[in-house]
């Protein structure tokens, strides 16, 4: 949601005049979807992450303007919270040294970012949750300064009319209340982007769905929050809990919950974009001058804007997107459910079993989503949040079995099969699969390091928790710079 907010304040007439440019938009969007040539010919894909700054003594350094500043790299943009920010990598095709081009690409900004953070007394950190982040830091205060931030804080402030109740039982609990969306800050996540025509769109988006649950068992990061040990991926239940606009009483009334998992397989793009506006009032009712109708008519690109805006404050796992590149429009699925982290290597890997297990699925001649219900994909998904390698997970004419087995029985042919229809060179595709491979064989994820660490500091040094998580965090942090895959990581 990166468009430029300049009030917070929106009357009733900019909501209706809004909610009628967004029905508009989606009525545009239907004709282009049946008429449009839409850039197809060949698919790039995208990688965003979220990062972590960590001051001197292993807590949140809220310097992001300072850092940014410093960098002076329109890659670079601030991120919810004082203490985040994110980076676009350039687009890419990842056939042939693509994925080694990320790679480079990646860790030379990463390294060149930090180096610039630590003038500002900071380092950067890509993790899915800072360890020794605490209560007092999840504030308003420490929101970052963009006006959009503080306009989307208010505008679900006053959608839910009362506190947001942070509520995880995992290993440990946390029962709390929030008077902002500050808390949701503490996630930090990749994104990855897969451009896709048209036609293709429902069988990618089912697809991505169906292996949601494999993807955050197997890259888990984000055990602590709070100075709570949750679940393996606890930025999956903090975000939808810490930007939930429903009180009590419209949950039990069936209201969507704006970071939604969704609630049925799809059979176009069109589902996704119309379900938006049936079902989800505006919280940021901006127009935009553009008549999308006259565009169209006259044989340019409408910018959709406003459908673009709605869909950016509606937090799918696997988001539908709606974009325009050198004047030619194209469609993208959007896969948010990754964290950050714990280095690039570990990052690619998690890419490259997305993409390869996606198009292997997509294109198989028997859909899995004709053989697995919803529900069941959305357990999968909730379960392997919570307990990460340790899950168990259903799947077609197998049944249920550890998440693990699944991965490496059934799901790592399948994204050696895809990344070979994707042309990926064959050493980086043995290379990367070979990660996820490893992590199943040795139980080690970046959850899990982060785990086994502090209960060792705890139990074998005699740290309390807050210091063993300050240790731990110092230990993440250099050993990531070395960009060796977590599961070769020592625990001592």
């Amino acid at each position: 949601m990166g468009k430029d907010v300049s009030s917070t304040v929106f009357t009733r007439e900019d909501r209706t005049r809004y909610r009628q440019k967004v029905r508009r938009c989606l009525d545009v969007f239907a004709l282009m979807l049946n008429d449009f040539r839409f850039d197809a010919d060949r698919p790039m894909t995208g990688l965003e992450l979220e990062l972590n700054l960590m001051d001197i003594d292993g807590g949140p350094a809220m310097r992001n303007a300072e850092v940014l500043a410093e960098l002076a790299d329109p890659s670079f943009q601030t991120e919810l919270g004082q203490f985040n920010l994110e980076i676009n990598m350039t687009p890419r095709l990842i056939a042939g040294q693509g994925f080694g081009e990320y790679e480079d690409d990646l860790r030379a900004s990463l390294a060149r970012a930090d180096e610039r953070a630590r003038k500002a007394q900071a380092q950067l950190v890509a993790i899915g949750i800072l360890p020794t982040l605490t209560l007092r830091h999840a504030v308003v205060e420490h929101i970052s300064a963009d006006p959009r931030y503080r306009a989307l804080n208010d505008q679900m402030l006053a959608a839910r009319g009362e506190e947001f109740t942070l509520d995880i039982r995992g290993v440990e609990s946390l029962l709390t209340g929030t008077d902002s969306i500050a808390p949701e800050a503490a996630c930090t996540s990749t994104q990855l982007h897969l451009q896709v025509a048209p036609e293709d769109f429902a069988s990618y988006w089912n697809a991505s769905q169906a292996i949601a649950g494999v993807q955050v068992a197997m890259g888990a990061n984000s055990p602590y929050l709070f100075g709570r040990h949750l679940w393996a991926e606890t930025r999956i239940a903090l975000f939808e809990q810490a930007t939930d606009t429903r009180p009590d009483e419209l949950k039990a009334q069936g209201v969507r919950p704006r970071v939604w998992f969704g609630e049925r397989w799809i059979t176009s793009i069109f589902d996704l974009f119309e379900e938006n506006v049936r079902y989800f009032p505006p919280l940021l009712p901006l127009t935009d001058p553009e008549d999308p109708v006259e565009v169209l008519n006259a044989g340019g690109v409408p910018r959709l804007a406003e459908l673009r805006l709605h869909n950016g404050t509606i937090y799918r796992w696997n988001r539908p997107v709606y974009d325009i590149m050198n004047g030619r429009p194209h469609l993208r699925v959007e896969n948010r459910v990754l964290p950050s982290g714990p280095t690039v290597v570990d990052m690619l890997a998690n890419a490259a079993f997305y993409f390869g297990l996606v198009r292997s699925l997509a294109e198989a001649d028997r859909p899995v989503w004709t053989q697995l219900t919803f529900s069941q994909a959305e357990e999968n998904f909730h379960v392997s949040a919570r307990d990460g390698l340790r899950a168990m997970a259903y799947w077609p004419r197998v049944g249920e079995l550890p998440a693990t087995d699944l991965v490496l029985e059934h799901l790592l042919p399948r994204a050696y099969d895809g990344l070979d229809r994707f042309g990926v060179d064959p050493d980086i595709r043995n290379r990367l699969l070979g990660v996820i491979e490893q992590r199943c064989r040795t139980r080690r994820n970046g959850a899990t390091w982060q785990a086994d660490t502090v209960a060792a500091l705890q139990h074998h040094q005699n740290l309390d928790r807050p210091t063993a998580l300050h240790e731990m965090l110092h230990r993440y942090a250099d050993l990531a710079l070395s960009n060796d895959p977590v599961h070769t990581w020592p625990v001592r």
